[in-house]
């Protein structure tokens, strides 16, 4: 029994002094973060190391390729004066949509075994609503199709689109002769008439800031001039005429009424060549 308790011993004292699995570990607890334009945003990320007490930091995003953002204890030139570092986590002021992205932290503790770890952290930048750019023809006659855009490229999340026409919201219903694409921001009209004319402006909004609005634009609908209608009459005819010329000839040719019966002239040869070079007088013509 003692001689259990003296082999006991050694290994005890080995298991209570070896050291445990030395690594780095790195975390966060907010791998999204959603904020507003021209705030602050505070990418998290907190890391534990056995025994390196000063690990490397480095804050990289992903982009196209991959760009550093904190590296070798400082900001690179496009973060430099707009963020800072506490611990590993990374603070950027007045954040901008350009911002948004993926990011990267990076902790390495070279005295670890485990010496490296990682945490990814995406930031999305929401953008109020901006004028949308509306477009709005002045004129357009009776009769024709017509469409009318309205775009807003920098709200995030995208925005919605309402239309309005002499300040009154336009509702697409079956039977109303146009559409609207309240995500493309786009109003059809298949057939345009007069009752359609007025001023027209387009509403750009998303979930982030008040909606914002186009200038209304005035759209004139006017009738075909009189000389214009007897062009179009007048060319229409001349097009419809060339054709039933054309239909009329092929159906001849192939009916066969267009074929001569008159037989091919060949034209005697002519007389022969006499070659003077040999040619000798034989009679005098002198009486």
């Amino acid at each position: 029994m003692n001689t259990l308790k003296m082999l006991a011993l050694p290994v005890l004292l080995i298991l209570t002094h070896s050291p445990a699995s030395l690594s780095v570990t790195v975390s966060n607890n907010k791998p999204k973060v959603e904020v507003h334009e021209h705030t602050d945003a505070v990418l998290v990320c907190e890391f534990r190391t056995e025994k390196d007490l000063s690990p490397r930091i480095e804050w990289k995003k992903k982009e196209k390729g991959v760009t550093f953002v904190y590296f070798n204890n400082k900001f690179t030139s496009t973060y430099a004066g707009r963020a800072k570092i506490e611990g590993a986590t990374l603070t950027i002021h007045s954040v901008t949509e350009k911002d948004s992205g993926e990011y990267r932290c990076e902790v390495t503790a070279s005295k670890d075994n485990t010496n490296f770890g990682e945490a990814t952290v995406t930031l999305k930048v929401l953008v109020p609503p901006h004028v949308p750019a509306c477009e709005v023809p002045s004129s357009v006659f009776v009769g024709s199709g017509l469409e009318l855009l309205c775009k807003d490229k920098l709200s995030v999340p995208p925005a919605s689109y309402r239309w309005y026409k002499d300040n009154k919201v336009l509702t697409a219903t079956a039977d109303t002769p146009y559409s609207i694409d309240t995500h493309k921001g786009t109003l059809k009209f298949k057939s345009v008439s007069k009752v359609d004319a007025g001023m027209y402006r387009c509403e750009s909004s998303n979930s982030v800031g008040a909606p914002k609005s186009c200038v209304a634009q005035q759209l004139k609908v006017v009738e075909y001039p009189l000389n214009m209608t007897i062009l179009i009459a007048g060319a229409s005819g001349f097009l419809l005429l060339i054709l039933l010329c054309c239909i009329c000839v092929c159906v001849c040719r192939r009916r066969g009424c267009c074929k001569s019966d008159t037989k091919s002239y060949n034209p005697p040869p002519p007389p022969p060549i006499r070659n003077l070079k040999n040619y000798k007088q034989t009679q005098s013509f002198m009486i």
